[in-house]
């Protein structure tokens, strides 16, 4: 029998992007713009099964290398105020094991150079196949990619 276990953590990531919070939710808010940038490594590829981007929608997102397993996450929205803030429950799979379970929140605020975003994980590791540190490590990863698209928005506005 596997041994079963769950870590419990926290990762919380602030960043500060040369656009307005409205640009930068709407940047969290479309199928297409995410496609672009929501995943953690340069030669991955994500794309939508399903977006349904309103409370008590849903979507259903996979992401990984073209030649290889992917990983699938299945999100509810829980709470949406446009500009202000996203709040998702949802869980990540691969290869047909659920390897995470939590509550995603990301903030908008204006700051004095564009918009202060705030993006906090709150989530149960299950069974050792993921770790606190590598979703901290990757959200950074994604977090750099959505600072390159809305400075390509910006370019060719």
């Amino acid at each position: 029998m596997t041994e079963r276990s769950v870590i419990h953590a926290t990762v919380t990531v602030e960043r500060v992007f040369r656009a307005s919070p409205a640009r930068v939710f709407a940047a969290w808010s479309s199928a297409e713009a995410l496609s672009r940038w929501m995943s953690p490594v340069e030669d991955w590829q994500a794309s939508y099964d399903h977006f349904d981007f309103r409370i008590g929608g849903g979507d259903r997102l996979r992401f990984g290398p073209p030649e290889g397993e992917a990983y699938v996450t299945e999100s509810r929205f829980l709470d949406i105020v446009p500009d202000v803030r996203i709040i998702s429950a949802g869980s990540m799979s691969t290869a047909g094991t659920r390897v995470t379970a939590g509550v995603l929140t990301v903030e908008f605020k204006a700051a004095a150079s564009g918009c202060r975003m705030t993006l906090t994980e709150q989530t149960a590791f299950l069974d050792g196949h993921e770790r606190p540190e590598d979703h901290e490590a990757g959200w950074q990863e994604i977090l750099n990619k959505l600072a390159v698209e809305l400075a390509r928005e910006q370019q060719a506005a």
